[in-house]
């Protein structure tokens, strides 16, 4: 990679790479698992039932099963073969391959085997948009393409100050300058500092309904992925065995996690736009 270009093949390496990881992301600690709850919020709230769906980025199938739970029709798409190969095999063990219409691996900049206005509901959760880096605008036109007028665009970004936020230590170890660049840009790239273990654009909260609504979009709803807990996975773990403990975090974090104030406090950014009729 060099400055800011998006590598096709080195983000489908990473993620081949990855390999199991990826369908553990999301359970591994009580912070994860609120994460995924609250990004379960949206896709009940924003997703009817019987709705097409192109889930984008899908990786081994944290959102494609809980798209499967709400009675629609998806079509699986991943620049990875491997987690592609790992979306089918967690289908069929956990039972929800019958929802599932296709598997195709493509790129989200260049999603040529798919028609205009083919779906009532694009999801493109986990980051596809942070990855592709300076060809972000491409792939959200891609995703606005595919489409129906009316429809509903999902999407989850990186969140540079959130992530900041839950990495602290992390940033404060590599050298200022390299540090104040990474801030200055949004963008962790080839040469920004020896560990970085992903390529990658970073959004604040304006930078991202700015992307949706130069797309001609109407923002539906933004949020933060996770804010109150983040930085809580002791407490978290202590509680977690508490139901009406735990029912009650859960609450408050969609509620917090949607207040301006906190947009930018959780490790990703939420999007819910809907393209006009």
């Amino acid at each position: 990679m060099q400055d800011t270009q998006y590598d096709a093949e080195w983000v489908a390496g990473h993620f081949d790479r990855l390999g199991n990881d990826e369908w553990e992301r999301l359970v591994k600690t009580p912070v994860d698992e609120v994460s995924l709850h609250v990004h379960s919020h949206y896709l009940t709230r924003h997703v009817p039932k019987g709705s097409r769906v192109l889930e984008i980025g899908a990786g081994a199938g944290r959102f494609t099963q809980l798209l499967a739970a709400l009675d629609v029709r998806v079509t699986v798409v991943d620049i990875s073969p491997e987690q592609l190969a790992l979306n089918r095999h967690y289908a069929a063990e956990y039972g929800f391959a019958h929802a599932v219409d296709d598997w195709q691996v493509a790129d989200i900049c260049e999603l040529k085997a798919i028609d205009d206005e083919a779906f009532d509901v694009v999801v493109a959760y986990g980051g596809p948009l942070s990855y592709v880096l300076d060809r972000r605008v491409t792939a959200l036109q891609e995703c606005v393409r595919v489409l129906q007028p009316g429809g509903t665009l999902l999407a989850g970004v990186m969140s540079l100050w959130g992530s900041a936020h839950a990495r602290m230590d992390g940033v404060l170890g590599i050298p200022v300058a390299d540090n104040q660049r990474i801030v200055a840009t949004g963008d962790i790239v080839e040469g920004s500092f020896p560990q970085a273990k992903h390529f990658m654009h970073m959004f604040r909260s304006a930078e991202f309904r700015a992307l949706l609504t130069e797309a001609n979009l109407q923002v539906l709803a933004i949020s933060a992925s996770n804010c109150l807990s983040l930085g809580w996975n002791d407490l978290l773990r202590e509680i977690r065995s508490d139901v009406e403990k735990w029912q009650e975090l859960l609450r408050m974090e969609v509620e917090a996690c949607a207040e301006p104030g906190c947009l930018d406090m959780g490790t990703h950014l939420i999007g819910v736009a809907r393209r006009p009729e």
